[in-house]
């Protein structure tokens, strides 16, 4: 989605250019793995291993799965990971895909990053659930010595399968927690599919001392997120655009510090919201809510962390000092020990400082 050229707010759109955000040092807190490939390399993992794909070009396989299209519905935004797993399937291409979304974001200068992904989706073809897991720290590791970039993995458990599946996942958080792994989610289908029911891997998770963070307010009300909060112990809430539709909750949600991991391209992808000047993100901003932003999927939203930001300016009504804000909150929000965080703040917060309204305007 371009900026186009209205005015919105108190400045002109793209008054400053993208290429300013791609210098602000950021966070990613809510990418998943599967969804945030390089076309290039999807089709050539494709054909490596043989695997037929809707379509043979790059061009032809955007169309295809819909990538940065407004699909209408988190289901039908789903469907272009039924592609991407088709070639997750060993790990070598897992820890390909790892480590190349590693040097993406480093790329656009992402200091910091949590990937996310579901180790049980991986296993078509054979591979333990360990070993797909050990894949993806491997090449966290080996991108961190070569870009620089600080990653740290979330495991998820998934709505729309079995409970038990879940409690497996956690089993494996619980099993690489100081290795690597910070943290445990639920993701998949929202709607009709409650996050309580995945409860005893929850248990384990909290019992451990382990981070929770789950998709809730998404496709389903404010219900989800009361129920991701006081039933599952979330410490930060996947997406939440429903959030307003329950003023107290939302000053709850306030009050308490709880981040909301934004992603507001795919949210009007999924049909979430309508567009990006009517995304709830500035008005939990101006009522003093953590909120961070997001990829969420690099491929399947067709974006980056600076791309995001850049609509935060361009057609949400955010300001460069707003941004800065929000880019701070992400290094507060993420799962890393008091210590690890701090530095971080100061390096980050020094740095933010440098830029203005002045730099690169146009």
């Amino acid at each position: 989605m371009g900026a186009g050229s209205a005015t919105v707010g108190r400045q002109p759109m793209a008054s400053l250019p993208q290429e300013l955000f791609e210098k602000l040092p950021k966070t990613d807190l809510h990418v998943h793995l599967d969804g945030s490939m390089r076309l290039s390399t999807l089709l050539e993992l494709a054909q490596e291993q043989n695997i037929a794909f809707p379509a043979k070009d790059e061009a032809g396989l955007r169309a295809a799965m819909k990538l940065g299209e407004n699909t209408g519905s988190l289901v039908e935004y789903l469907k272009a990971f039924d592609v991407t797993l088709m070639v997750l399937q060993t790990r070598d291409a897992i820890y390909r895909a790892m480590f190349e979304l590693c040097a993406d974001a480093a790329a656009e200068n992402v200091r910091y990053m949590e990937v996310r992904y579901a180790p049980m989706l991986h296993t078509r073809q054979g591979l333990r659930l360990t070993q797909i897991v050990e894949a993806v720290l491997s090449a966290a590791h080996d991108a961190e010595l070569e870009h620089g970039v600080v990653t740290r993995v979330i495991l998820c458990g998934i709505r729309n399968i079995s409970p038990e599946s879940s409690l497996q996942m956690a089993e494996l958080v619980v099993a690489y927690k100081n290795r690597g792994v910070v943290g445990f989610d639920l993701a998949g289908a929202e709607h009709d599919h409650p996050a309580v029911a995945h409860s005893e891997a929850f248990k384990l998770v909290r019992k451990n001392n382990i981070n929770v963070t789950i998709h809730a307010g998404e496709a389903y009300g404010p219900a989800s997120i009361a129920q991701a909060i006081h039933d599952c112990g979330a410490h930060r809430v996947g997406h939440g655009c429903r959030l307003r539709e329950d003023g107290d909750l939302l000053h709850y949600v306030v009050d308490h510090r709880i981040p909301l991991e934004c992603c507001p391209s795919s949210n009007v992808q999924t049909g979430a919201v309508e567009d990006l000047p009517t995304h709830p993100m500035k008005l939990y901003y101006n009522l003093g809510a953590r909120v961070t932003v997001n990829t969420d999927n690099r491929l399947v939203t067709d974006t980056t962390v600076s791309k995001e930001l850049h609509l935060l300016y361009a057609q949400m009504d955010f300001s460069l000092d707003d941004i800065k804000q929000v880019i701070m909150n992400g290094f507060k929000s993420a799962f890393l020990p008091f210590h690890e965080k701090r530095r971080f703040l100061e390096t980050i917060g020094d740095e933010l400082s440098r830029f203005t309204d002045d730099d690169g305007a146009t």
